[in-house]
């Protein structure tokens, strides 16, 4: 390859800026990393109707739970003569990154399509969603559009086995640490990511939670806890729930469904082991047909076995009838003897 070639190739990369030619990845906060708490929503499409109807969401009952939002103001005037002051004042306020200043909701991109990424600050994203999902359950409301799923992240790792088995061991301690015990399921789905298999990594957590206490057992069917492990390229997100199945997966669109239609697709799934034990039921009777069918053949056969006895019968009777003729014959002639025997001697004496 010519050296003119290489070289263009080299000014096309430095031109785009790519990481080759040493451009550096935009980093900062504006995307999901290691340490954060918050919650994953994952919507069908339509991200930026997504985000919005999120900040909606949550803003509305973040007031209900913890009251309107409260931000520090960098623009409060200063009665102070000193103008050099209240300007270093300002600077410190504006480049500041303490808590006072970051808002309570915060979209960050997660690193997956059709996922995002709500950063939270000073508020429990485990009770906020579940109170969300508890007023959709009994209310039957749709709040929501685009949104799909609602979880709960309350603490991120690295996503390699050592750094996540790490973190989990002191994470689930408040939950599953002796005295302590609950049954459990762990739900686990990664994304962009190659590293984690999900076999190995459910039965090393399966394996903490049994160091943890003995009494922790798995539950897949009513469990009191769910551990929910979203992986999302080099980030482990982790949460410990409750009403997994009750809220559906915490799904905000078949949750706002309501009770009354929980029932009645349980009972539609009741129905069918009826619909099942209905046609076993006419399955069973098909055997009876067939013995009836079996009892009518053997009748059939009974019936031939009686003609073909009575066949006989009738043969004995035409025998005897012929005996009977022949018998009768037999007399006829021997009658007939007689009467010339007689002819003979009365001729004899005549």
């Amino acid at each position: 390859m010519s050296d003119s070639v290489q070289d263009g190739r080299k000014r096309n990369k430095r031109k785009y800026g790519g990481p080759q030619a040493g451009g550096k990845r935009r980093r900062g906060g504006r995307e999901l990393e290691p340490g954060m708490q918050g919650i994953l929503i994952t919507c069908n499409m339509k991200e930026r109707r997504c985000t919005a109807e999120a900040y909606s969401l949550l803003n509305e009952y973040a007031d209900q739970l913890y009251g309107p939002e409260q931000l520090a103001d960098i623009n409060d005037s200063c009665s102070e003569d000193d103008v050099e002051a209240a300007l270093q004042k300002e600077v410190k306020q504006f480049h500041s990154t303490t808590e006072n200043q970051q808002r309570r909701f915060t979209a960050l991109e997660s690193g997956a399509n059709n996922v995002l990424f709500i950063r939270t600050h000073n508020i429990d994203p485990g009770q906020l969603v579940h109170s969300i999902l508890q007023d959709l359950y009994s209310t039957r409301r749709l709040k929501s559009r685009v949104i799909l799923r609602m979880l709960p992240v309350c603490g991120s790792c690295r996503a390699f086995p050592e750094d996540m088995l790490k973190f989990l061991h002191s994470f689930l301690q408040p939950w599953f640490l002796s005295p302590n015990h609950a049954s459990y399921q762990i739900c686990f789905k990664s994304r962009n990511n190659n590293h984690s298999k999900r076999d190995d990594i459910i039965k090393s957590i399966a394996g903490l939670v049994n160091r943890l206490n003995p009494k922790n057992k798995v539950d897949l069917t009513n469990p009191e806890l769910s551990i929910i492990i979203e992986v999302i390229k080099s980030v482990c997100c982790v949460s410990v729930i409750r009403d997994y199945k009750r809220f559906r997966k915490y799904n905000l669109q078949e949750v706002a469904k309501g009770p009354a239609t929980q029932e009645s697709s349980q009972q539609q799934v009741a129905k069918d082991p009826a619909i099942q034990e209905s046609s076993q039921q006419e399955v069973a009777k098909d055997p009876a047909i067939q013995e009836s069918s079996q009892q009518e053949v053997g009748k059939n056969e009974a019936h031939q076995e009686q003609g073909e006895q009575e066949v006989p019968k009738d043969l004995a009777s035409q025998e005897q009838g012929q005996q009977e003729v022949a018998e009768s014959k037999a007399n006829q002639t021997e009658e007939q003897n007689v009467g010339g025997d007689n002819g003979i001697k009365e001729a004899e004496q005549e």
